[in-house]
C-alpha cells in the first residue's frame, strides 16, 4: 500500500495518508470493533486533501489487528483514485 504518512500524535487512529511514488493516493482512519460496538461516532476524520476529491471508500475488516493496531478493527481508506489502479500497486 506504499508509505504511510501521519501526525506521531495522531497514531494509531489517524488520519493517516497513503503514498505510492510521489502521489497521495488514500487516507485511512482505524475504528476499534469496541468502539463500533459501543455506538462511538466519528465525523469529520477522513476529509480529502485540497485538491483532491475521495473516489471511493473501502472498508476491511482485521478480526487479529495488524502491526501498529493490534486489536480487533475496521481500517477504512478513502481513496483519491479508482478502485482498479490502487488495486493494481500490489500486482
Amino acid at each position: 500500500m506504499g508509505e504511510h504518512w501521519a501526525k506521531p500524535q495522531d497514531l494509531p487512529f489517524g488520519p493517516i495518508y497513503g503514498v505510492m511514488g510521489e502521489k497521495v493516493v488514500f487516507v485511512e482512519i482505524m475504528v476499534s470493533q469496541a468502539d463500533f460496538v459501543a455506538g462511538k461516532s466519528w465525523t469529520e476524520v477522513l476529509r480529502p486533501l485540497k485538491g483532491h476529491a475521495i473516489d471511493h471508500v473501502d472498508i476491511e475488516f482485521q478480526p487479529g489487528g495488524h502491526e501498529g493496531y493490534e486489536v480487533p478493527h475496521y481500517d477504512v481508506h478513502a481513496y483519491f483514485v479508482p478502485h482498479a489502479e490502487h488495486t493494481g500497486y500490489c500486482l
